[in-house]
């Protein structure tokens, strides 16, 4: 595999949330602390600016995304950037915001709140599904890896402040069913899992934080090769393009160290390999 090459070069300050549209075609993503989705169309260029931070998305038709903010779930508009809110999400709690999501098989929306100075345990996962907005789980730091594997029966998650992914059995209505079991265990090696995403064989794409990579985990957790980016807090990983073995990447600026930006000249791009030895999964339609 060869390194991840520039695919967008607005530099953001924390880049998230990258989301394959499998029939726009077309990518969207985020730019959290600044209150941004971004986008990229045959004309060039997409930028909205929100009145709230926002940080990830599933597809509900051609022209509209479920769009997970910092007080809500928002039902927006493409074409004319029209917005409304259908569910809120701890809009009363003035600490948290929204972090990674991601639509489930059954067509709900995974969604992870957290600590807007990543507060110890501040944060929670739920799930929207027809109408109603579902706390899964609670006392999380930094809720991350919200993906599912091709069969449709297991859903992952992470905090990334534990150093930790788990997988959970979804039955068949998309819930949770027994104990989440650990996946992989990173924290005695001092990596740090963000986003994921799941490939059609059913290995994990994890996005490092700090680690400069996206590495590839197997379904029995254990590691298989990496994709090398030119950022190092790289964050989360998407499928895109027609044959779905295309490879996005978001990247953050935020926590480099002063200086630190003069040795990564591409840090908070947004990235792409073509060559990936995988196909993805369609992401699924979240269904209102």
């Amino acid at each position: 595999m060869t390194h991840a090459q520039h695919f967008d070069d607005r530099v953001c300050t924390l880049g998230e949330g990258p989301l394959w549209h499998p029939t726009r075609k077309q990518l969207f993503w985020f730019d959290i602390t600044a209150a941004r989705m971004l986008s990229r169309n045959a004309s060039g260029p997409l930028d909205w600016q929100w009145d709230e931070m926002v940080s990830a998305a599933g597809w509900i038709d051609e022209a509209t995304l479920l769009v997970a903010g910092e007080t809500g779930l928002w039902r927006f508009d493409t074409e004319s950037g029209a917005r409304e809110r259908v569910a809120l999400l701890e809009a009363d709690d003035v600490v948290t915001r929204s972090n990674d999501g991601r639509a489930d098989p059954l067509g709900g929306f995974w969604i992870g709140t957290m600590g807007k100075k990543a507060e110890p345990g501040a944060g929670a996962i739920y799930r929207y599904f027809r109408g109603e907005v579902r706390k899964l789980y609670r006392d999380i730091t930094i809720p991350n890896a919200i993906c599912f594997s091709p069969d449709g029966d297991t859903a992952y998650f992470a905090d990334t402040a534990k150093g930790a992914i788990w997988k959970q059995h979804i039955d068949r209505a998309g819930w949770p069913s027994g104990k989440p079991e650990i996946f992989a265990d990173f924290s005695g090696v001092g990596l740090n899992p963000d986003g994921a995403v799941c490939d059609a064989e059913g290995n994990l794409w994890i996005a490092q934080w700090g680690g400069w990579r996206i590495a590839c985990h197997g379904p029995d957790g254990r590691f298989r090769v990496a994709l090398d980016c030119g950022a190092a807090h790289v964050t989360c990983p998407a499928f895109g393009d027609d044959d779905l073995r295309s490879m996005y990447v978001t990247s953050a600026t935020e926590g480099l160290a002063d200086g630190a930006l003069e040795h990564q000249p591409g840090g908070g791009f947004t990235w792409v390999a073509t060559d990936m030895p995988t196909r993805g999964q369609a992401e699924h339609r979240v269904v209102l």
